[in-house]
């Protein structure tokens, strides 16, 4: 077992640190003392996109060098964090806006730093998530963070499936040109309930869209969609609507069940069986059996 000091880090290691610094959402007041002077320690900052990040260095006066570090090098890059962090170099790795690792990259970076007892630190700050939960007005007791939707309209159908009986706040992020298609495709799958769209958080040109999912599914298709959005769900709230979400299979037969999620879920016969089964409460060689000697 490997026990990391919090804040302090353990003078008989040769390696350094690995610092996971939120950036502003929008606004650059967001920023905290303790990531600036962080940033201006370090001896490097792995950046999402350099570009994005020079333009945050000059206005706090960060000198620090930086480099890339995103989805598309990131094992590359990668390579070089850890190289440098085991001379003893720190670093410092920032997203474009907010927490790196949430729905941003980092998180592949701290898991080879964690497995090679590296230390990471990570300090608090801004969050799109959080920060559109705060101003939602919907259940902040318990909530599931899920960010971005699959691009493909039929994977995301079946995400929404898989959610729509959670009876938790459901917190998504989506880009300006999706926008439409999930609104649409979340009303079909969820039905019309409450949901709150935020748009360009913490900028200028700030909204906040409060309504029944298809008021605000009907004002975006008539309306130029511009921004960066988190769209909150609120979880299914009556017993009898979950209930009749997760035994709609009821119905059917053996034969019809494991077909509709062949059909309607896009899901192989195997994972269609296993799915069948497990709604059942049945084995899975039982209903092998019948889907393919009824069949």
């Amino acid at each position: 077992m490997w026990i990391q000091t919090s804040f302090k880090h353990n003078e008989s290691s040769t390696s350094g640190i690995l610092y996971i610094v939120p950036t502003p959402i929008g606004n650059l007041e967001d920023i905290t003392f303790r990531a600036v002077r962080i940033l201006k320690e370090v001896d490097f900052i792995a950046a999402e996109d350099t570009r994005n990040t020079k333009k945050l260095c000059r206005h706090f006066e960060i000198l620090t060098p930086l480099f890339s570090y995103h989805d598309h090098n990131k094992n590359i890059s990668g390579q070089k964090i850890i190289r440098l962090l085991e001379e003893g170099k720190h670093i410092a790795i920032v997203s474009d806006a907010g927490t790196p690792c949430v729905s941003d990259p980092g998180y592949e970076i701290v898991v080879q730093a964690v497995k090679k007892q590296i230390p990471v630190i990570a300090l608090p700050g801004a969050s799109a998530s959080i920060t559109a939960l705060s101003a939602s007005g919907l259940d902040t007791r318990h909530f599931y963070f899920y960010g971005f939707l699959d691009r493909s309209k039929k994977k995301k159908r079946i995400q929404l499936e898989n959610l729509k009986a959670f009876s938790e706040t459901m917190i998504f992020y989506e880009s300006p040109h999706r926008l439409k298609e999930t609104l649409f495709v979340m009303l079909e799958v969820f039905g019309n309930r409450q949901v709150v769209v935020l748009r360009e958080l913490t900028k200028v040109y700030e909204q906040i869209f409060r309504g029944r999912l298809e008021d605000i599914q009907n004002y975006f298709s008539m309306e130029p969609v511009r921004g960066e959005f988190c769209i909150l769900a609120e979880g299914t709230t009556s017993k009898h609507s979950i209930e009749s979400q997760t035994s709609f299979w009821k119905q059917f037969s053996v034969v019809q069940h494991v077909n509709y999620y062949v059909e309607n879920e896009g899901m192989s016969s195997k994972e269609a069986v296993k799915q069948t089964a497990a709604d059942r409460e049945m084995s899975r060689r039982d209903v092998y059996q019948a889907y393919h000697i009824d069949r």
